[in-house]
């Protein structure tokens, strides 16, 4: 007799997490660093672009390294995240326990950028608007950008390792604290600058208390796992019954309701190594290693289609972040065609098909891409697509952010450029402009 297979797939969360959330190898010395003429890149806003408030839908705030020690109540100050340097290379720690690097920065001081590597090393290395608002905002003119959407940059919010520090108050703590800076920038910046929220997401109450918490702050949208259960005391998001599970049920409601986006970020769902062949090079890994994730943001986007739980919040906004766009409309013509042939909507009562829900619930971003955002924005939806520079990550457009709007966006009429740029990212994260 034929049985289903009773384990679960998902990769358990560990209190390395942290620590290997950035490969080693990638923070490493050497590299090749490219000289930027920043003056001819850097020049603000394109004439093309002139009355529009362009808006970077993915980049990365480095945590400063005072964030915790500087905002921590005096009891627990001793106990909050912190920066050592060990052999040049900036590294957090909670206690004695290794929460790695300090994330992806590859633009430099002197404005130059690294190839080769994930990131320079320490604080003294990299570009101050990595970390510090002032210097951001300076940047963004720079590129012409008015507002910013970001993610963390570090790996110290990841639960496995918060939970392996066997102190729940001080792992509450860290993630409000990673929540209030992220405040903090939104208004010290003007509204320019959107850190995405964070949940502890191990437990149900501490979790719906945070996110009514971020909601009362204004926070523009959080940050979630693809597979939160790879946290033992969490919870998939769809139950054993098939339904949504309860555990999520507050914060969908929170989101539907008030209009708060879910972030799902390229690396959310698969673990890519599993598909790289042994033994290759780190520099032979990385490409494959990136290209794997937007099948990850693809795997995420089609089980919230088929999971039935935007038939129950019907006004969820889920973004899909370092996406890329032009995979979108093949996954979506066969997912169609699949959902057809196995007969799963009419099996789960779905209301939607597929192109239906992406319409509805879903926007992408791109920012390498060519072909895409100048031949496909009809077929994909012009209001779906944002975009993005992945600021100051291995892979992002700087320099030259302007010269690739002209190159992508250039030719549509203006109100098209427009709604890329700007309005659909306001949309989403109900910016006030």
């Amino acid at each position: 007799m034929a049985e289903d297979n009773p384990k679960s797939t998902v990769m358990k969360a560990g209190v390395d997490d942290a620590k290997w959330y950035w490969l080693a190898e990638g923070w490493a010395p050497g590299g090749h660093i490219r000289e930027v003429d920043f003056d001819a890149h850097m020049r603000g806003v394109d004439p093309l672009f002139e009355g529009i408030k362009i808006i970077d839908c993915d980049t990365h705030f480095t945590e400063p390294a005072d964030l915790w020690t500087s905002h921590a109540p005096a009891a627990m100050k001793d106990k909050m995240p912190h920066v050592r340097r060990i052999d040049g290379a900036d590294q957090w720690f909670v206690g004695d326990k290794h929460f790695g690097s300090i994330g992806g920065n590859v633009i430099a001081k002197d404005r130059n950028k690294l190839l080769g590597r994930l990131a320079f090393q320490n604080y003294d290395q990299i570009d101050p608007g990595s970390y510090l608002v002032a210097p951001r905002l300076a940047q963004m003119d720079a590129m012409g950008v008015w507002g910013q959407i970001c993610f963390q940059n570090g790996g110290v919010t990841q639960v496995g390792s918060l939970l392996g520090l066997g102190d729940e108050p001080l792992a509450v703590a860290i993630t409000e604290i990673y929540n209030d800076a992220c405040k903090e920038r939104m208004d010290e910046s003007g509204g320019r600058i959107n850190c995405m929220g964070t949940l502890p997401y191990w437990d149900k109450d501490l979790m719906n208390k945070e996110m009514r918490r971020i909601a009362d702050m204004g926070l523009k949208g959080i940050t979630l796992p693809d597979r939160p259960e790879r946290v033992d005391s969490s919870s998939a998001y769809v139950g054993p019954d098939g339904k949504v599970s309860p555990f999520w049920a507050e914060v969908f409601e929170i989101c539907n309701d008030q209009g708060i986006p879910l972030n799902y970020h390229l690396n959310a769902s698969l673990d890519a190594n599993s598909a790289i062949w042994d033994n290759l090079g780190f520099d032979q890994k990385l490409p494959i290693h990136a290209l794997l994730h937007h099948v990850g943001c693809a795997a995420t986007l089609s089980n919230f289609m088929v999971s039935g739980i935007l038939d129950t919040f019907p006004k969820l906004k889920i973004g899909l972040i370092e996406s890329g766009m032009g995979w979108v409309p093949f996954w979506l013509e066969a997912m169609e065609h699949q959902l057809d042939e196995f007969r799963t909507r009419e099996n789960r009562g779905l209301k939607m098909r597929p192109k239906e829900y992406f319409k509805q619930h879903f926007w992408v971003s791109y920012w390498f891409e060519d072909y895409a955002p100048k031949h496909m924005l009809e077929e994909i939806g012009v209001d779906r697509v944002m975009f993005e520079t992945d600021y100051p990550h291995p892979t992002s457009l700087y320099p030259g952010v302007q010269d690739k709007l002209v190159e992508t966006l250039g030719q549509h009429d203006y109100a098209t450029r427009k709604r890329v740029l700007q309005e659909n990212a306001a949309e989403l994260y109900n910016l006030p402009i």
